[in-house]
């Protein structure tokens, strides 16, 4: 089994950046973020394969948010960047611990056994 804990989350103003971090109790292949926002679904954000090297986004995110990981640590990262009101939400990191493979990765929250508690990421002038 493995925990998950979120960090970095906070208030912002329009056009900020921030640099949400997970850390992993043990080793994890895919691993993703989500988020949701008060009243919605929660919803993909971006996902990472073990290797790092095969990435996904979501639109609204592309060009301005990077996931990006460091296995020896086991950590995985969010920089987010020209932040705008609608990416207020809470931010969960989620793992997979199955190996299909250093390239694998899944935009599906399904596939994703363990979560983290969510860190508060708000948008605001």
């Amino acid at each position: 089994q493995v925990q998950l804990e979120e960090s970095g989350g906070g208030l912002v103003r329009p056009g900020d950046s921030l640099r949400l971090s997970c850390t992993a109790s043990g080793r994890t292949y895919a691993m993703a973020w989500f988020r949701q926002a008060p009243g919605k679904e929660r919803e993909f954000v971006a996902a990472i394969s073990r290797s790092g090297g095969t990435t996904h986004y979501t639109d609204s995110v592309k060009g301005r948010f990077t996931i990006s990981r460091d296995n020896a640590k086991n950590t995985v990262a969010l920089q987010m960047n020209s932040l705008k009101p609608e990416d207020t939400a809470i931010y969960y990191c989620a793992a997979d611990v199955r190996n299909y493979g250093s390239s694998y990765y899944s935009t599906g929250a399904g596939f994703y056994d363990y979560w983290g508690q969510g860190t508060q990421v708000t948008v605001s002038s």
